[in-house]
């Protein structure tokens, strides 16, 4: 069995579709897969979340989402405003622990960022990695501004005895500017390792066979993909 979390160094850099990515390869291999979202929010009762497009593009149907709160907020915040009981932390642990005693991965998507508060009291999804004992999977945007915002979630999971799965680009751009070339090397300095994929922007608009080809191509080894860091790096060099 084996317990993955995914967070994002922000919100909308990616996470559901890293996290389909990876189910899908896992799936692809014949393993038992979940997939568990802690909170949604956002969506109204009755519309399609997260874990409907993990579905769409994985074909794992074993989905769990905990709890819904319609405002586009942290979590916390959304179930206050809603007036309805926040994320319960233990009732989360007990689910995951669960799924991962019948399942051979349990894939574990958080909301927006690292420390994202679920309830009044301050569990963020870095709290159910430690009580899980689970290494995480940083997604990250590849524009200005990913650099602070990996350092410090990198920074935060360190502090917190977190294990790093490695860092993955959530939505390559067909077009990289100068920014996103740079940065490539300065995340893999970031990590202390190389990049462990990067998915092109527009994958989550793919039908599901041509995402699973996306996802192969995209993710590292360690992930169940073929991604090179060393050519994807090489193919975005930047001459002094």
């Amino acid at each position: 069995m084996s317990i993955l979390v995914v967070t994002g160094t922000d919100t909308g850099v990616g996470k559901t579709i890293v996290t389909a990515a990876v189910a899908a390869l896992a799936w692809e291999r014949g393993a038992s897969v979940a997939v568990v979202k802690p909170a949604q929010t956002g969506v109204a009762e009755g519309e399609p979340g997260d874990v409907d497009d993990v579905i769409r593009l994985s074909g794992v149907t074993t989905t769990f989402e905990l709890a819904r709160f319609p405002d586009p907020l942290a979590p916390a915040a959304a179930a206050r405003l809603a007036d309805l009981p926040p994320v319960s932390a233990a009732e989360t642990v007990e689910t995951i622990r669960d799924l991962a005693a019948s399942h051979r991965l349990v894939l574990v998507e958080g909301a927006g960022g690292l420390l994202v508060r679920f309830d009044e009291e301050g569990t963020t999804i870095a709290d159910l990695a430690r009580t899980l004992g689970a290494p995480v999977l940083v997604v990250a945007r590849a524009a200005l501004g990913t650099l602070n915002h990996t350092a410090l979630t990198l920074e935060a999971m360190a502090g917190r005895g977190l294990d790093l799965a490695g860092v993955v680009i959530g939505s390559w751009p067909a077009e990289p500017g100068l920014a996103e070339r740079s940065n490539v090397a300065d995340l893999e300095m970031l990590a202390a390792r190389p990049l462990a994929g990067a998915l092109p922007e527009g994958a989550g608009a793919l039908d599901r066979e041509s995402f699973v080809r996306t996802a192969r191509a995209g993710l590292g080894a360690a992930l169940g993909g073929r991604f090179d860091p060393a050519a994807f790096r090489a193919g975005f060099a930047i001459s002094p």
